[in-house]
């Protein structure tokens, strides 16, 4: 005859076989369930498929299922999944799924916050410097739209768990996701981005043109094959594989691009060089990469305070201020929301002196007088005396 005891709130059971003492959780919370799984296991008969143990199902599986969820759908997103799994690891590790509730996971939010200093070890909520000791040393606490993609990747992975065959997490816990209010509004004025290119060596500055010229993405860019490029028509080509939205794209080239595509062209065949790539590095051998520390020095030299996507803002800007379709903009730049492309549509202080201007324009047509006082009201008319 076996016997039940609880461990935490799951029934476990004792029983014998051939005089072999097993021990195994029914994966019951209720003993009258337990029981009944009991004597199955007494008798021999497998149980039906059934959700295992809460104290079974660990972190480490559930984050294994969703990292496997994005290998095999081949999500663009995989290698941002598994850093936002590695920094949940940190704090989830070895937890089991039923400990995973909101309370917990609302410590990692605070804790993901929180700024700390690098002399007396305090911590805190933001600010440059140590409330305590006054120190500038700090560690700043994870921007609100970081912390957001590593919650995305927890409720992922709980989703994941409870819809599997058998289910593997009885509930998903509610999961607050912070307000995101860190949106870059950062662009090129035309003298910034020819100081900016000027600083930067000479291999680079291919890409940072047709950066500013397309608004394509840096790996847009970065990966373009000459196979997709038209010399004769003047034109390139993006394949769905490589871009944010899974819509390829074509892009035609203005006098200077053409010329640009034609000159590195003619420099890979003086080469003689067999690599596919348009934009390669100083060599020629290979594709560039990232160039982060050329692009700091070349920012530092100009002046400017940049990254490389405010050429996307920019190109976006340009094109409507150049009267181009937004239709068609969107169609250059890769926009498939247009909500996206209106925050990219930016403006900027000549913009809205402009718009001052042609105000006042139009307002001094209505009535036939230029405007007044500096209250901004009309000019009182005369009063006549009869």
């Amino acid at each position: 005859m076996g016997s039940l005891y609880l461990r935490g709130k799951t029934w476990w059971m004792k029983y014998h076989v051939n005089g072999e003492p097993i021990r195994k959780s029914t994966g019951k919370k209720k003993k009258m369930e337990a029981r009944e799984v009991m004597k199955m296991a007494e008798a021999g008969i497998a149980p039906t498929a059934q959700a295992p143990s809460g104290d079974a199902v660990t972190f480490e599986r559930l984050s294994g299922l969703l990292v496997r969820d994005y290998r095999i759908n081949g999500k663009k997103s995989l290698v941002r999944a598994q850093i936002s799994v590695n920094r949940l690891a940190e704090f989830f590790q070895g937890k089991r799924a039923g400990e995973i509730t909101t309370a917990l996971i609302d410590e990692y939010i605070e804790e993901r916050m929180q700024w700390s200093c690098l002399d007396c070890k305090r911590v805190w909520f933001h600010g440059d410097r140590c409330p305590f000791c006054g120190s500038e040393r700090v560690s700043k606490g994870a921007a609100n739209a970081t912390i957001n993609r590593e919650l995305s990747a927890l409720k992922r992975m709980m989703r994941i768990g409870a819809e599997h065959t058998p289910p593997l997490v009885e509930r998903v816990p509610a999961i607050n996701m912070l307000k995101e209010n860190n949106t870059r509004k950062g662009f090129f004025e035309h003298d910034e981005f020819e100081r900016l290119r000027k600083h930067l060596p000479p291999h680079l500055k291919p890409i940072v043109t047709m950066g500013y010229k397309t608004g394509w993405r840096m790996t847009e860019i970065l990966t373009l094959p000459w196979t997709q490029v038209d010399r004769h028509n003047g034109c390139a080509r993006v394949e769905a594989d490589i871009t944010k939205g899974d819509e390829a794209r074509t892009i035609y080239f203005d006098s200077e691009l053409k010329a640009l595509i034609d000159e590195l062209w003619d420099k890979r065949k003086q080469r003689r060089s067999f690599c596919p790539y348009v934009f390669v590095n100083r060599k020629g051998t290979d594709r560039n990469y990232r160039f982060d520390r050329a692009w700091a020095t070349a920012c530092r030299k100009a002046g400017v305070d940049r990254i490389f996507h405010d050429l996307r803002r920019t190109a976006v800007r340009n094109m409507v201020r150049a009267g181009v379709p937004e239709g068609i903009a969107m169609k250059i730049s890769g926009h498939k929301t247009r909500s996206v492309f209106e925050r990219y549509n930016i403006v900027n202080d000549e913009d809205l002196k402009r718009a001052a201007k042609q105000q006042e324009a139009y307002l001094e047509t209505q009535g036939g007088h230029a405007l007044g006082t500096s209250l901004g009201t009309l000019p009182k008319p005369q009063s006549k005396r009869g």
